[in-house]
């Protein structure tokens, strides 16, 4: 009972702060359809996770337990690179030319085009690599990686949040997956990690935290934590460099005023847990909207059948374009009653952005500008 009132005081003591205020989609990040206007690449991926493009202008999907090669005119051709047991999630290209694979469970893949065995990073200071979300390399050769929840495999990220758990990773090894160290803990869901165009600083996305920061990259390691955006409207996932020193950033599902106070209410959460299937949470969803007997998340949800892009969102489609300091510069959206949720990755091509929707399955092409 105490809790609970110290809970009501701190609301009414800081009822606009910062974890209570879900900021609006504007200037840059204002709603539109031009996710949905995407030209889709090819058939449905079951498990669609990553995008990455190589220097052959080839494109490597990770796509369940397997990595495809996308190659040909409008990467039209697909072919199979690699088979793994676990979930094929995060991809990189070392600037040796290997691909690097976050495989669930069992931890971080080398492939080296030239040998078709992959070496293997499993553990770090002892304990092993199980939920490898995102990977990225230094024009130096260090390997860095983030592990959204030490323990746990990446396909369980909605227990994750729900339990409140904050014990992601960032791991950091030399080229040859060597002398790993563990460079952070505690981290709330890191999902996305990329090094800047000019190689002098690691970016980090972390979900739980709505959060991006950037640490400056040392001789042995990185620097203090700068925070480049502190509150952001959804749940980010992976970076990637684009052409220009700049990144694409996932936004894999929109923060709501259910969800969040879903997650103060400790009692509901917990018998919510303990009583009902995940699909059924009052969650965030990589994609909803299919089934009658999901939460509805208040609101005017659908009429006539069909679901409002206005309304309340469960799922939700959004890829953000940052300059080279951080600021959002243009956005590309599929609403609330759009097709193309759950966008977990996506990369500069010649052929223009491919962006991973995770939620439909489902590759993209985007040919118009978003600089």
């Amino acid at each position: 009972m105490f809790d609970h009132l110290l809970r009501d005081v701190r609301s009414v003591i800081n009822r606009d702060g910062v974890q209570n205020a879900i900021p609006p989609l504007d200037g840059a990040l204002s709603p539109n359809d031009r996710l949905d206007a995407c030209m889709p690449i090819g058939d449905p991926l079951p498990g669609l996770d990553d995008v990455v493009a190589a220097r052959d202008g080839s494109v490597y999907v990770s796509a369940g337990r397997t990595v495809l090669k996308l190659a040909g005119n409008g990467l039209a051709n697909r072919s199979l690179v690699v088979e793994f047991e676990g979930e094929a999630g995060g991809l990189a290209i070392h600037p040796d030319g290997r691909l690097l694979v976050c495989v669930a469970g069992r931890g971080l893949a080398a492939l080296d085009p030239n040998n078709p065995n992959p070496r293997w990073l499993e553990s770090a200071d002892g304990a092993s690599l199980t939920g490898l979300t995102s990977v990225t390399a230094a024009p130096d050769g260090r390997i860095f990686a983030v592990e959204g929840s030490a323990g746990r495999e990446p396909g369980a990220w909605r227990h994750d949040l729900m339990e409140k758990r904050s014990n992601g990773r960032l791991i950091a090894c030399g080229a040859a997956l060597d002398h790993a160290q563990v460079l952070l803990t505690g981290l709330p869901y890191p999902y996305g990690v990329a090094v800047s165009a000019d190689g002098k600083q690691l970016w980090l996305a972390e979900s739980w935290a709505h959060r991006l920061s950037r640490f400056a990259l040392t001789g042995n390691g990185i620097a203090q934590r700068e925070v480049i955006a502190g509150n952001l409207p959804g749940y980010p996932a992976r970076l990637h460099l684009d052409a220009h020193g700049g990144f694409f950033s996932g936004i894999f599902a929109r923060r709501t005023h259910l969800i969040e106070f879903v997650l103060k209410e400790d009692d509901f959460r917990e018998e919510m847990l303990a009583t009902m299937a995940p699909d059924y949470w009052i969650a965030p969803a990589f994609a909803g909207g299919s089934d009658c007997l999901e939460p509805m998340q208040i609101g005017g949800v659908k009429a006539l059948g069909i679901q409002k892009p206005w309304a309340p969102p469960r799922s939700y489609g959004l890829l953000v374009h940052l300059d080279g300091e951080g600021e959002a510069t243009d956005s590309l959206h599929s609403r609330a009653g759009g097709r193309y949720h759950g966008v977990t990755g996506a990369c500069d091509t010649q052929f223009g952005v491919v962006i991973a929707a995770r939620g439909a399955g489902r590759l993209l092409l985007h040919t118009g500008e978003l600089r």
